[in-house]
């Protein structure tokens, strides 16, 4: 599957709409009750790019960025400004936001994942997208040397220790993220007429799973 790691404008992502989409499966039964099934284990995001822009150069900029990725063909990375890192909103990342694993002795490989909890639930999503620069990593509440004791490959979010971390210590990270997508259409319908008057062109992405 075709992916370019480059990063829709944030200048237009900034105002856009979106957020996750479950698919839930219901039956209704003759005496009124539900029987209710989802056969995805992950949600899967959509947003409207078009609600961001807001000038005559954000047009140019989008048509430039839809040219270079071919339409549908190629994914890229997007900037969900409302879920974008392992930490609070308000709070800067750090190395122990999300527990990724614990240290067997031998394993050095690590995914990152972002826990949501509410209440006694909760849904642990892989990150696949790291920012570059921004993952901090921690090992039985210590934090590890990027690029010494740990390599991030920010095209996979794989978490890579030099050495296995120890038996029964607990693995952590922080992290800035970006969410996997692709435009949903191949063709953008933008009058400047309408645009102008206030229009706002319907700009569709959806998130990919790679």
């Amino acid at each position: 599957m075709g992916f370019h790691e480059i990063r829709f404008p944030t200048s237009v992502s900034f105002d856009s709409t979106g957020g996750p989409e479950r698919h839930t499966d219901i039956i209704t039964t003759a005496n009124g009750f539900e029987e209710r099934n989802s056969p995805w284990k992950h949600s899967r995001r959509r947003y409207n790019a078009g609600t961001g822009i807001r000038s005559l150069e954000d047009i140019e900029t989008l048509i430039a960025f839809f040219e270079a990725r071919h339409g549908r063909l190629y994914g890229f990375r997007w900037k969900d400004w409302t879920d974008f890192k392992s930490s609070a909103p308000a709070a800067s990342v750090d190395y122990r936001d999300q527990a990724i694993g614990k240290g067997d002795g031998a394993k050095r490989a690590f995914a990152l994942v972002k826990t949501y909890r509410s209440g006694a639930h909760s849904y642990t999503r892989p990150i696949i997208k790291p920012v570059a620069g921004t993952t901090r990593v921690g090992v039985g509440g210590v934090e590890a040397h990027s690029g010494v004791d740990v390599h991030i490959d920010t095209t996979t979010g794989e978490v890579m220790f030099a050495q296995p971390p120890p038996s029964g210590k607990r693995i952590t990270a922080g992290f800035e993220f970006d969410v996997p997508v692709r435009f949903d259409s191949d063709s953008l319908q933008i009058s400047l007429a309408g645009f102008r008057a206030g229009e706002v062109p319907v700009v569709p992405l959806l998130e990919l799973r790679l």
